[in-house]
């Protein structure tokens, strides 16, 4: 059951960033707009997708657990600081602790490891 419970964990947290990447993709321009207007440079959107898709592919993979959950941690507590700081407004508040949250899934991913169901298991036999 545990070995289940850790692949159905990581596919959680994998299915957030997986399909914002693939959101961010269709929905570009206003994806850029967004971030320009919150003060964040446009051109960094390709490396978000990149982030988001490929991050999302090594979770479920389980590949490199340990440092893509730490990047996607930072990743997450960044998006909340930057695009979720208006605390006074709750539908901010809950996806400013929505955020914080996530990370601390993926920092206890990180500690714990990918789990038997894993390309990190397969390296260590």
């Amino acid at each position: 059951m545990e070995k289940i419970a850790q692949l159905i964990a990581r596919l959680f947290l994998a299915q957030i960033f997986f399909l914002s990447g693939i959101f961010k993709i269709g929905g570009y321009e206003g994806t850029q707009g967004y971030m320009e207007a919150m003060g964040i440079p446009g051109m960094l959107l390709p490396f978000v997708i990149a982030l988001e898709i490929g991050g999302g592919l090594a979770l479920i993979a389980g590949w490199q657990t340990k440092w893509i959950s730490l990047a996607l941690a930072g990743f997450t507590l960044v998006a909340a600081a930057i695009f979720h700081n208006n605390l006074a407004d709750q539908m901010q508040m809950i996806m400013f602790m929505k955020n914080i949250a996530i990370a601390g899934g993926l920092l206890l991913l990180a500690i714990q490891g990918a789990g038997s169901y894993s390309l990190d298991s397969r390296r260590t036999l």
